[in-house]
């Protein structure tokens, strides 16, 4: 494989995921402070939608990327301490995501869905502790790979 191709494939899984993380919070966000279940229901699943797309397909560009990267660059990791600790913390977003934020985007999508099946103006106070703890760990899974970026980029 060429160098130039599997750069691409990184980088582009890069602009994917960051991407997405960005936009996924600012709608839900923006979802959540209209207080309307039938907007927050809405941006709920395509929070989920884009997740799945977006954000794993991301995961999986970038990890094929480095991969590639570090086979064809013939990179000694064991001295690029800036690499090790990117992928550390890219795996503790990934950990953050997989343990924390996907089952509470499912219980807030199902408790935003419930209320709009009921005909109901207001969501439980459960769904709005679900959105405190969802920003609270989607901060830290966005700052984490952004301060890899940085470590990736600056060796």
């Amino acid at each position: 494989m060429d160098y130039a191709f599997i750069k691409f494939i990184h980088l582009l899984g890069v602009v994917l995921f960051l991407g997405n993380i960005v936009v996924s919070a600012v709608w839900k966000n923006q979802a959540d402070k209209t207080r309307n279940p039938a907007i927050i229901a809405f941006a709920c699943r395509l929070v989920k939608i884009t997740d799945l797309a977006f954000t794993a397909g991301g995961v999986v560009l970038i990890a094929i990327g480095g991969i590639g990267l570090y086979h064809i660059a013939r990179i000694d990791l064991a001295a690029r301490f800036n690499l090790q600790s990117g992928i550390f913390l890219f795996i503790m977003a990934a950990v953050i995501w997989l343990l924390g934020l996907i089952p509470l985007q499912r219980r807030m999508a199902k408790l935003a869905q419930t209320a709009c099946d009921h005909h109901q103006a207001d969501l439980p106070e459960t769904y709005y502790r679900a959105a405190r703890l969802w920003n609270f760990l989607g901060m830290l899974a966005v700052i984490f790979p952004f301060i890899t970026l940085w470590l990736m980029l600056n060796p």
